[in-house]
């Protein structure tokens, strides 16, 4: 009787772990770019892009994401030579959704990947508003579609067909 409660016991507890969660793969997500060459694409925290806010330059895409999100890895290497041909015009960055939950609930992200279009703010009545958000675009994109998107957000360009 001992052998068989043993025997039970140990396929108990061998099925218990077959129902356990699974580890979590943490892929990294490689933005491509050329051996050698510079990355134009910074990756951020929730800190640095509430800096990057405040201390605008220049016009501003970002890039909320995650690195088990299949669309978000497909489109990194677009968003990568989309930054590369604007580098000097329009800063690129990057949001991992996952490690900035907090930041991401502000900015109110529900699907990935989320770009969001940001422009310095230019108001005397207000002058502690710092960024205004031109254009905010849920879902995978081609470099060209994003080309198109910066253009006309930031450049006066006429409004892309996406679709």
């Amino acid at each position: 009787m001992k052998l068989l409660t043993a025997i039970s016991l140990s396929l108990l507890i061998s099925s218990a772990q077959a129902f356990t969660a699974p580890r979590r793969v943490q892929r990294s997500v490689s933005l491509y770019a050329a051996e050698g060459e510079e990355k134009a694409v910074a990756m951020v925290s929730g800190e640095d892009l509430e800096l990057l806010l405040q201390n605008m330059e220049q016009p501003l895409v970002v890039d909320a994401y995650a690195t088990w999100c299949g669309p978000c890895l497909l489109m990194a290497p677009e968003f990568e030579q989309a930054a590369q041909e604007l580098k000097g015009k329009v800063k690129f960055v990057k949001l991992d959704t996952d490690q900035e939950e907090e930041m991401a609930s502000r900015l109110n992200i529900m699907g990935l990947p989320t770009l969001l279009f940001l422009d310095k703010y230019q108001d005397d009545e207000n002058p502690d508003a710092r960024a205004v958000l031109k254009g905010r675009i849920e879902g995978a994109m081609q470099k060209k579609s994003i080309l198109d998107l910066v253009e006309h957000y930031f450049f006066d360009g006429p409004a892309p067909q996406l679709f």
